[in-house]
């Protein structure tokens, strides 16, 4: 017999600091989504480290920043560019995707390598978000300023011993992505139609594999940053609404939790050490929630 999902209420971690608030003029980025307003910041690509550190990117001002299990916030990367989330590849290298610059590696707390600005005769529109599968391919997303009226949306996929792949290029706006914690099926948000999309990441030798809408939301902007856990949860952001979703394997609710202040939810993850304790943030304040989900 299904159940209700569990109606929760996310609890503050820790705030971005007054000390780091951006105070100059809104960047390029800041003026074209949030225009005529002033942006202090704004978080995205929210992951743990190995040493439970929880890592953030500042899209609008280029920054990079870690916190300390116990809320304590450092610039751990800091350059002229627009990335959009980060992760430490397999072999320990800070990989980003840049909505400037492309696929990128930040080498030192002011610079960067660029990796690739995309495949011949098809340059990235502007990346947005990125996972490593169980397997080490590491898979990103590439929004540009897709929608519904120009569903061009991009998923690629690079293999730890390949070559740059082409996925999907039809999404209307492909936004968060993230895989099965097996790393059989991939999950993307297609925030301009409110769904999460799923495909399998065993990809046909040419084309496109197959995919299918494994949810459909309601209300906000749309998905925006995913997560799975061990046992399958998939969590999703919802963006412009203040709150995130947990769901099954099978796609049924488990949670809806809602944020006391804040409607910008940007990104979620689970913790390490707990796969039922969730993250989410939000970019409106820079702010980390956490809540615990009881399990069904």
């Amino acid at each position: 017999m299904r159940r209700e999902p569990f109606k929760l209420t996310a609890c503050l971690f820790t705030k971005l600091p007054d000390a780091l608030h951006h105070k100059g003029v809104p960047s390029a980025w800041a003026r074209m989504t949030r225009p005529g307003q002033d942006m202090h910041s704004f978080l995205e690509g929210a992951f743990f480290d190995a040493a439970r550190n929880l890592w953030l990117s500042d899209v609008p001002y280029g920054r990079v920043f870690r916190v300390s299990p116990g809320g304590d916030w450092d610039v751990m990367h800091q350059f002229a560019g627009e990335p959009h989330c980060m992760r430490i590849s397999p072999d320990g290298r800070h990989i980003a995707v840049d909505y400037e610059h492309g696929l990128i590696e930040l080498t030192g707390h002011d610079s960067f390598s660029t990796l690739s600005t995309g495949i011949t005769d098809q340059p990235f529109m502007g990346l947005s978000d990125m996972c490593y599968g169980p397997d080490d391919t590491l898979w990103f997303t590439d929004s540009g300023r897709s929608s519904l009226s120009d569903p061009s949306g991009r998923v690629y996929s690079l293999p730890a011993a390949g070559e740059l792949r082409l996925v999907l290029d039809c999404v209307p706006y492909s936004n968060g992505i993230c895989l099965s914690p097996d790393g059989a099926w991939v999950y993307v948000a297609a925030t301009r139609s409110n769904q999460i999309w799923r495909f399998s990441s065993r990809l046909p030798e040419s084309g496109p594999p197959m995919v299918g809408t494994f949810l459909q939301l309601n209300g906000g902007l749309g998905p925006d940053g995913l997560g799975t856990n061990s046992a399958g949860w998939l969590a999703v952001a919802q963006a412009q609404a203040g709150r995130a979703y947990v769901f099954d394997g099978l796609g049924d609710p488990i949670a809806e939790i809602r944020l006391p202040d804040g409607l910008w939810t940007t990104s979620v993850t689970f913790h390490p050490d707990n796969p039922t304790e969730l993250y989410i943030i939000d970019a409106q304040f820079g702010a980390v929630f956490t809540c615990t989900i009881p399990t069904p």
